[in-house]
């Protein structure tokens, strides 16, 4: 397992490469040529960026290293959580169709951040105050939906998706009533809604970055508890698993690392539900390939799925969670009817 994990692990991180280098050598401005952008790259270097000589111009270097770069990595990091969370979902759950956006987990940090917004609070105790908020409002949706799918003291698989639903159309109404209360931030939050990463600098993957780091480690850590979820909560717990306390543990984890996404991009769909399914349709079903090659597959689609929004129409740029949308929608239709012909035969 450990070559496996190294050997499709080192290809997964050359595919990250390859498509920063892709994302980052395309963009609007047509002055700017992908030439230029990396001996902006490579004279940003240190120790050896004194070799380029700085023909390029000042407006160029801030493109490349103010707008591109940390939009990409924001990308990377928002990408990670959502697969890697929609992984963790989907393993402790035991439901193929469970991801943050179906679960009603986006549309509840959307309600705390939107709030935050709305009031002008955001950064009334730091630059973390949106997560912070978007993890309670979040968490406690997943509570909700939770309880709403427990029957006679088990959970309902089958309610538990439609209990999401529910609670996200729900909590769409009450961002769609915030949106009415104030048109001073109207625009502010209907662009978040949609989901983008359009003029988000350092200070936000900086942000990011922390919740997505520990969150990746644990849920990498319970990897093998969640293959035994695979054989039924009983099995697990007769393997020794305490599976009410790794359940919620799973569960928190992964709604802190939609919190922490959510807060700074908006609501970017189906992300947590396509990357794991693509991820176990080529390597298999053991957690401990998935949630790592989920966190880089992940950090991959986002950037390219960011890459065909901003040149689809260049230069007008069309929102990521409107591509995600378009891109997961499908997939997600397939998987119902499959899911769906899966119920029928058994």
């Amino acid at each position: 397992m450990r070559r496996k994990l190294i050997g499709w692990g080192g290809a997964g991180a050359l595919l990250l490469l390859l498509s920063l280098v892709v994302s980052v050598s395309l963009g609007s401005a047509s002055t700017l040529g992908v030439g230029t952008v990396w001996r902006v790259l490579v004279g940003a270097l240190p120790g050896i960026g004194g070799l380029v000589e700085p023909t390029w111009s000042v407006a160029h270097e801030q493109i490349v290293l103010q707008v591109r770069l940390p939009r990409i990595a924001l990308g990377m990091l928002v990408g990670a959580a959502l697969a890697t969370a929609g992984a963790g979902f989907q393993g402790v759950l035991r439901n193929p169709l469970a991801d943050p956006f179906t679960l009603g987990v986006a549309s509840g940090a959307s309600v705390g951040a939107a709030f935050l917004i709305l009031t002008n609070a955001q950064f009334l105790f730091g630059f973390a105050t949106i997560p912070v908020v978007a993890f309670c409002t979040g968490m406690a949706t997943l509570c909700a939906v939770y309880l709403l799918a427990r029957v006679d003291g088990g959970m309902r698989r089958e309610t538990l998706i439609l209990a999401g639903v529910v609670l996200s159309a729900f909590l769409g109404a009450v961002v769609s009533f915030m949106v009415s209360l104030s048109d001073d931030v109207v625009n502010q939050i209907v662009f978040w809604l949609m989901g983008s990463l359009t003029l988000r600098g350092w200070p936000y993957s900086a942000a990011v970055a922390p919740y997505v780091a520990v969150g990746v480690v644990v849920l990498c850590a319970y990897a093998r508890t969640l293959n035994l979820f695979e054989l039924g909560e009983r099995s697990a717990a007769h393997l020794g698993v305490r599976v009410e306390r790794t359940r919620w543990i799973v569960l928190a984890v992964s709604t802190l690392m939609t919190a922490a996404a959510v807060s700074v991009t908006g609501v970017i769909g189906f992300v947590g539900l396509v990357v794991p399914h693509m991820i176990r349709l080529l390597f298999g079903s053991d957690y401990r390939l998935i949630v790592p090659l989920s966190a880089i597959g992940g950090a991959a689609f986002v950037v390219w799925a960011d890459t065909l929004a901003r040149m689809a129409l260049a230069p007008t740029e069309i929102p990521l969670g409107v591509v995600t949308a378009f891109l997961g929608a499908p997939f997600f239709l397939y998987l119902l009817t499959r899911h769906k012909k899966t119920i029928g035969g058994g």
